[in-house]
């Protein structure tokens, strides 16, 4: 409005008509001047509620959120820049912490009869138990995760997550849906090369949509339960990724039985407030019956439970 007024003032004086270039120049002078102002009242506003309120307590409520804390859900483009920068940092400390887990489950339950045998040399008091140790075998873990929307964010940081903690595994496997699913462990194995082009090149190179673009998870499951049931087996791990919410369609629950049914676990990471699990068309608690189902909104939450779920 004010750039308005000043070109209707300037147009009323006579003789005062200039080039496009010269009031292009004093509209972005106009603005900046505009900004300034703007940036001085926001400074003022600041520190009058300061003055209110006091200096300590402005400065608590002003801590910006860290990248670990953000909701996968709302978070923007540098926010999900920041985060995919924390991959590897994360994943060599999910590693450590992965590997002490190995480290103690290695230790099994007392051999008595090695027990037994050494307490001889103590007159029968068995002073130091033998454990029997437990032959290591990693775990092969599957993922299964919804490249939709505003989830394919949270989808495309796990997978970069997992892929840089494979060798904690004998074997990974990623497949994507939307409402049609497809693998793509060698789009993942590489992503790193590119990892903020990752969601694209599945989108561009998978086939995950059919005739629409809405996420389908009963026609997903059904799909994965059918086409790659090779996938899963008693020492598979299953991730599924994804809100859940089914477009009203039907969930199709026998299927993610059958893959819960053949595999060792089957657990569910939801990026919605467990809030949300009930509201419009969410089938997140149905899902919830069949396999152990967890809120997971940002990378904090993502680190704690792939500590606490992922076999060793």
């Amino acid at each position: 409005r004010v750039l308005a007024a000043l070109r209707a003032e300037s147009a009323a004086e006579p003789g005062t008509e200039r080039p496009a270039f010269t009031d292009r120049l004093l509209a972005d002078e106009v603005r900046r001047r505009i900004e300034g102002f703007r940036e001085r009242v926001r400074t003022e506003a600041r520190r009058r509620v300061a003055e209110r309120r006091g200096t300590e307590e402005i400065a608590r409520r002003a801590v910006t959120t860290t990248a670990d804390r953000v909701d996968f859900l709302l978070a923007g483009r540098a926010q999900l820049d920041e985060l995919r920068r924390a991959v590897h940092p994360l994943a060599r400390k999910l590693a450590t912490r992965l590997a002490a887990r190995r480290r103690r489950a290695a230790h099994g339950s007392i051999d008595l009869r090695r027990t037994l045998r050494g307490s001889l040399s103590t007159g029968g008091v068995p002073m130091r138990p033998v454990l029997r140790r437990r032959r290591p075998a990693r775990p092969e873990l599957v993922l299964l995760c919804d490249v939709s929307g505003s989830v394919a964010g949270f989808a495309n940081f796990t997978m970069l997550l997992v892929q840089a903690l494979h060798d904690q595994f004998s074997k990974v496997r990623v497949f994507a849906f939307v409402n049609r699913v497809d693998e793509v462990t060698d789009l993942v194995a590489h992503g790193n090369a590119d990892p903020a082009g990752l969601g694209a090149r599945i989108l561009g190179e998978a086939t995950v949509t059919g005739w629409h673009g809405s996420s389908d998870y009963g026609t997903s499951l059904g799909e994965f339960a059918e086409r790659y049931v090779d996938a899963v087996g008693p020492r598979s791990t299953v991730l599924v990724l994804g809100d859940a919410r089914t477009n009203m369609s039907d969930p199709n629950l026998p299927a993610l039985r059958n893959i819960a049914e053949r595999s060792r676990r089957v657990y569910w990471l939801n990026p919605e407030a467990r809030t949300q699990w009930s509201t419009g068309d969410s089938a997140a608690y149905a899902y919830a019956e069949l396999v152990e189902m967890y809120e997971c909104r940002n990378a904090r939450q993502l680190s704690t439970l792939i500590t606490r779920l992922l076999p060793v």
